[in-house]
């Protein structure tokens, strides 16, 4: 279940972030990437940077979603999260950093989105995880419906507003006082279960997926998946020292042999940094790999948009990173032969929203399928034949996130989502998914795709621009180390 799901169904000691001084160019000095399709990327930027300012409330916070159905501007949604504020946040200093807009406005909106998150209400130092956009109300009813929404505080999705509040501090320093003042009680030791080697199940030395405020009650399961998006809210407690760096030794590549999961990985034990670790993989298509849990594309890829896994750690994150990506393609192209890749969690293009991905490539059995239908498939068993994929799903962002590893197959798919189905919407971008069954379009585009979208882009036309604040500090002392050691069984 991914969070989202998850978060609805469930109720819809501080160390203060270093903060360093930018020893980088500044966000319009390095030079674009050149490349023979710079402009119809600088064109998806544009029409993708227009989507969020059309999802932007006049509290600088982005709404969850915008619906694009109608023949008049855009209808917004009620609700923003905190990963939707961070999204706003880091797509305006890549909006910056390309020319799409200038300084003055970039400082302009980054002041009001940060003067809104002053005032939204927290909880040990945290940000509950759906507001309403428009007056900056916590929800305590989901719009539409009525339905009661708790209070909860999501590691994860606090891990996403930090990263966004870090690029904005990082690209306007006159914001960088009040980040850190924000960002003084936000100590993620509040989330983590210290390892106990005397019961390694009830303190596995994880992060918990977060607490309802109004019992102070836990979640009863912990992010124990490495390969998987809350590893970002690791990365931010290694770095600025509130949780120790052996926190990462106890996340799982895979699960140990003879525990129930998609594949019976192979690997073996190793010694890192005097902590025993199952360096586990799974073989699809006869590569090697460290699953995510779902087998979705943002599990995977949405962290390296921001921390350089790949370049700090070519063997083994980056090895991976280019396994999962051509699994994700073969999937699509030659396994269900939908013509068309790329699955993700995404909107349902008949409404809703549910998780997309590559059973095989995921840890959770009958995890997240290619299609609403979900047809899954078993290891050891003969795959399920093409027809048997009915209602396959694609999901632009995931080809977004796919551009560092595999570019030409990524443009092609992406230009034939829109030449094939009319799923570019010229002004807004990307719409968020597709049927590729019955030619459905999403009617909707949401801050958290657009927003990997992006960011995406900004990497692929002026890389490394939204990673500096995630190479230096913290950052470099302590999380780098980590990937320099890692060896994936790979």
């Amino acid at each position: 279940m991914d969070r989202r799901t998850f978060l609805t169904a469930a109720g819809t000691g501080a160390a203060a972030l270093a903060l360093p001084a930018v020893t980088a160019p500044a966000a319009g000095a390095a030079p674009l990437a050149r490349t023979p399709d710079r402009a119809l990327l600088l064109r998806w930027f544009r029409d993708t940077y227009r989507s969020i300012e059309a999802m932007t409330t006049g509290l600088g916070l982005a709404v969850d979603k915008i619906d694009l159905s109608g023949p008049g501007a855009p209808v917004l949604s009620r609700q923003t999260s905190p990963t939707n504020i961070g999204c706003g946040l880091w797509s305006t200093v890549a909006a910056a950093g390309l020319g799409v807009i200038d300084d003055a406005t970039m400082h302009e909106r980054l002041e009001l989105t940060v003067r809104s998150v002053e005032r939204l209400e927290r909880h040990h130092g945290f940000w509950l995880n759906w507001y309403d956009a428009h007056d900056g109300s916590v929800l305590t009813e989901w719009p539409g419906t009525g339905d009661p929404v708790r209070p909860f505080l999501s590691s994860v999705d606090n891990a996403w507003l930090v990263t966004g509040l870090r690029i904005a501090a990082d690209a306007a320093p006159a914001l960088r006082p009040r980040v850190a003042r924000i960002l003084a009680d936000a100590d993620w030791s509040y989330y983590y279960t210290p390892y106990d080697p005397a019961d390694p199940v009830a303190g596995p030395g994880q992060l918990r997926g977060g607490f309802w405020t109004d019992t102070e009650e836990p979640t009863g399961h912990h992010y124990g998946a490495l390969n998987t998006e809350p590893r970002m809210a690791s990365y931010l407690g290694i770095a600025d020292g509130s949780l120790p760096a052996d926190h990462y030794w106890h996340l799982l590549r895979t699960m140990v042999p003879g525990n129930e999961q998609e594949q019976q990985p192979q690997g073996s034990y190793v010694a890192m940094d005097g902590i025993r670790v199952w360096q586990g993989h799974y073989t699809h298509r006869g590569r090697k790999l460290v699953p995510t849990w779902g087998g979705s594309m943002f599990e995977a890829l949405m962290v390296p948009l921001f921390v350089p896994e790949a370049e700090w750690s070519p063997h083994s994150w980056g090895r991976t990173h280019a396994r999962y990506v051509r699994g994700q393609i073969d999937h699509g192209l030659k396994e269900a032969e939908y013509g068309y890749w790329g699955f993700s969690p995404a909107n349902v293009p008949e409404g809703g929203y549910q998780e997309y991905g590559v059973d095989a490539l995921g840890m959770q059995l009958d995890g997240y399928a290619s299609n609403t239908d979900r047809t899954y498939t078993t290891d050891g068993a003969p795959l399920p034949p093409p027809s048997a994929f009915t209602n396959g799903v694609v999901t632009p962002h995931a080809s977004f996130l796919a551009l560092p590893y595999a570019p030409a197959e990524a443009l092609a798919n992406l230009r034939a989502l829109d030449r094939d189905f009319g799923a570019y919407h010229e002004g807004y971008g990307f719409r968020d998914s597709v049927n590729v069954a019955t030619g459905r379009v999403s009617d909707f585009a949401l801050a958290l795709d657009q927003g990997m979208i992006a960011a995406a882009l900004a990497q692929a036309l002026r890389p490394g621009l939204l990673q500096r604040p995630f190479r230096t500090g913290g950052f470099r002392a302590r999380v780098r180390p980590l990937l320099a050691k890692e060896r994936f069984s790979i």
